[in-house]
Parts: C-alpha cells; structure tokens; sequence
C-alpha cells in the first residue's frame, strides 16, 4: 500500500491532533471529578451505552472485521482493569506518561510482523520524538518507593494492552469498511465488562454520575476521538498514528496550566517541545 510507505497527509495529521484534542479533554476530566475510577467508569459505561442506541442508524461492519471486534473488547476490558489497578494507589503523573509514551514504541516493533507495514526513517524519528516527549514527563514522579515500582510494572502492562488494541483494531478496521459503526460496538461491547468491574462500588455510580452530569459527555468524546484515530488508520501506517494521538499529553499539560491552574516544571516544558516537533516531522515524507 502506498499509504504506508508515504508521510502522513495534511488532513489526516489535522484529524488525529483534533482526536488528541478531544481525548486529553475527556481524561482532563477524570481527574476534576475526583473519584478517577468511577468517572473512568461512568465514561466507559455512557460510552457504550451512546454506541448502542446510534449503531442501528448506522452501515455495519463486514463480517471479516467481527473477530477483530470482539478481541479489542476484550482487551479493552483487560486495559480498564490494569488502569483501575494503576490508579488505585499509584502515582497518575508516573503511570500515564509511561502506558502513553511506551505504547506507540511497541506498536511500531511489532506493527511489522502483525500488519507487513514498513515505516520510513521520518516516520520512526517522528515516533522517537513524540514518546520520548511523553517518557520525559515522568521526569519528577517519584520512582523509588515500593509503590511505585508497582506503578511502574501495571502502566507497562497497560502499555502492552493498548499496544495489542492498537494493532488489532488498526487491521480490524480496514477490514470493516465502516469506521464509525467498527468503533461504536468496541465501545458497546466493552461497557458490560466495564460495568462488572465496578460491581463492588454499584451503589456508588448513579449517585456519582447523577452529581456529575458532564460525564456522559466525556463518553461522546471518548468515542470522537477512537473513531477518528480508527479512521485515520485506513489512511495512513499504525504505528504513525499511534504517536501522533500521544500528543494528547501536551493538551493535557495545556489544559492543566490554562484551567486547573497548575504549574508546569522546566521538563514538562522540554517534553512537550519534543512531542511537537515530533507531530511536525510527521507530516514530513
């Protein structure tokens, strides 16, 4: 394919930074509504259930796309496990940098063997930059303490699981045919086991979402912003997209210094040069 030989088009590097966008807005608000794991919950939950009532309205997949379907559903199920696990005690500024920065590494080293694509030397420098723009911001989280090392080994498994749905929706999806509706029953089929993992809290969640209206609305943009990533993997190499989506860190450090008011520390600032110049250079061929 020639797609995957080229460098990343205008439109599609437009559509993945907006998908950034959309998925640092979702995560920004987790983390205002205090309890991370049932609003992670509660978006997964709305997620699905918006999927479920749009897919009749919509073109199906093809048949060749449905074992694709359900194996990203049961990843995602096990990546919800591992980021609940990793955020119960854990440090969010050490794990989310290390699940986000190592993912798209490994997305590229297998993304040969899983899907033939070869990616030119601009699209793997491209890639070095972005994650290693996202790895730097670990840089003062603290590493030396039982608990994080804990942290550290659950965000590398949680790494390693979107690093598989990352390839197997990247080749499910070219095979569907119809991006929206491929993305929409990842999502419906996900919330039930979702719902299951927060059995124990049941009589926590509608109370929880009832105070936090906005939720379902990270649902929606949780949705917007896989449907375009997934979308934008018919266009262009996997492992290509996978980095630039990461720069969602650097909206997400924009929305903590512009709306929670947070202070931003000299590395964060140097990470995110990286990661900038790494979605600059991927629109290079």
């Amino acid at each position: 394919m020639s797609v995957l030989a080229a460098g990343m088009s205008g439109t599609v590097v437009m559509a993945v930074l907006a998908a950034a966008l959309m998925h640092a807005g979702w995560n920004a608000m987790l983390k205002t509504k205090g309890d991370a794991f049932l609003s992670t919950v509660a978006v997964a939950v709305s997620a699905g259930l918006l999927c479920a009532l749009a897919l009749p309205w919509l073109p199906q997949p093809a048949p060749a796309s449905w074992p694709y379907i359900a194996a990203s559903a049961l990843i995602h199920v096990v990546y919800y496990a591992l980021l609940m696990a990793t955020y119960r005690d854990g440090d969010v500024s050490l794990a989310y940098p290390l699940m986000r920065g190592c993912a798209p590494l490994l997305v590229a080293s297998f993304g040969l063997a899983f899907m033939g694509e070869r990616l030119g030397a601009m699209q793997w420098l491209s890639i070095c930059l972005i994650c290693g723009g996202v790895l730097a911001m670990t840089g003062r989280a603290r590493t030396n303490t039982a608990v994080s090392r804990r942290t550290t080994l659950l965000a590398l498994a949680s790494a390693a699981t979107i690093a598989a749905y990352t390839l197997v929706d990247g080749a499910g999806v070219r095979l569907s045919h119809a991006p929206a509706a491929y993305t929409m029953w990842i999502f419906a089929a996900t919330a039930p086991g979702v719902a299951a993992l927060a059995l124990r809290r049941r009589r926590e969640l509608l109370p929880f979402v009832r105070s936090n209206p906005a939720l379902p609305g990270g649902g929606a943009l949780s949705v917007g912003a896989y449907w375009v990533s997934l979308w934008a993997m018919t266009q262009a190499p996997v492992a290509a997209v996978a980095a630039l989506r990461e720069t969602s860190i650097l909206f997400a450090n924009a929305i903590a210094v512009l709306v929670l008011r947070e202070r931003v520390s000299p590395l964060r600032v140097a990470g995110a040069a990286l990661i900038a110049c790494g979605a600059a250079a991927m629109r290079l061929h």
